[in-house]
């Protein structure tokens, strides 16, 4: 098999997660056959995609040694795609990610050197790319800014430059919480504390909207490093205001969201219950409307 090439960069939308728990205000055996890009539970579409086929489906993953990152590049090779992941530091990613398989090619790439780079990174054969990048607590205020708003603005930027007409955004629940009247609910204060962080979210997500690229916007609660304890619950943007979820299921959302056409052009909210029924993505984005 030729050697995949895949970008990833993925890092954890909601910051604090590393380190802290959200209290319950806001956590209250073959091979898989790929159907080609649309793929449907339940409908009669049968055309499906060999080997060599799927082979030459690459993604492009931004943010892909972060800990949702990696768990989607992890299910994209898993899927049968090829991944190109696209990180700021090679020997940590080396380590992080399973550089010997054939399927996945690991870039040095970084969303705040600007679009060109980034396009250079992506290539001429990513179908689509995947952002799940964050930027790193620390003192510098506009660290936000530059990686969550403008780091995302030129990866959009970068897809335009190569043709590429897919993109997943992970980003996070309560990022336009001043028009849900969240204002004083104590994660959105807190979130924006260090540089206004879902303020520059929302603006990225502003700014993909409006970009006329085939989007999905994910919007998880809460992110846990465990395992998941229950089902996915989706719902339309601007309705969830707590709630957690396992990163595991934020990469797998996000990963059959480039097979679901239900999926195109929406903002879906995310979190996860264990008195949740069990449903298909197929009717999980379906029910989501467009805006």
């Amino acid at each position: 098999m030729p050697m995949a090439s895949t970008l990833t960069i993925v890092r954890n939308p909601i910051f604090l997660t590393h380190h802290y728990q959200f209290n319950k205000q806001f956590t209250t055996p073959s091979s898989l056959r790929l159907l080609s890009f649309a793929k449907m539970e339940g409908s009669e579409i049968s055309e499906e995609v060999g080997e060599d086929s799927r082979a030459k489906r690459k993604i492009f993953v931004a943010g892909a040694t972060g800990s949702t990152g990696k768990r989607i590049v992890e299910q994209l090779l898993a899927k049968g795609f090829s991944v190109k992941a696209g990180v700021r530091d090679l020997d940590k990613a080396k380590s992080t990610l399973s550089s010997a398989n054939p399927s996945l090619q690991i870039i040095k790439a970084d969303v705040t050197e600007g679009s060109d780079k980034l396009a250079e990174a992506i290539g001429d054969d990513s179908e689509a790319v995947v952002c799940a990048t964050g930027f790193r607590p620390g003192w510098d205020l506009l660290a936000p800014w530059k990686v969550d708003n403008f780091g995302t603005v030129n990866l959009v930027e970068a897809c335009r430059k190569r043709n590429v007409k897919r993109f997943i955004l992970i980003s996070s629940i309560l990022v336009n919480g001043a028009s849900m009247g969240q204002l004083l609910n104590p994660a959105y204060i807190f979130l924006n504390v260090f540089g206004l962080t879902l303020v520059a979210k929302l603006q990225a997500e502003n700014y993909i909207r409006k970009s006329g690229i085939n989007y999905t916007i994910i919007r998880p609660g809460g992110l846990r490093n465990d395992p998941p304890t229950g089902n996915v619950v989706m719902e339309p943007e601007d309705t969830l205001y707590e709630g957690s979820i396992s990163r595991d299921q934020v990469a797998e959302v996000a990963v059959e969201a480039l097979a679901y056409p239900e999926a195109s052009y929406k903002v879906v909210e995310i979190v996860s219950r264990p008195d949740a029924a069990k449903r298909s993505y197929h009717d999980l984005f379906g029910s989501i409307r467009q805006r």
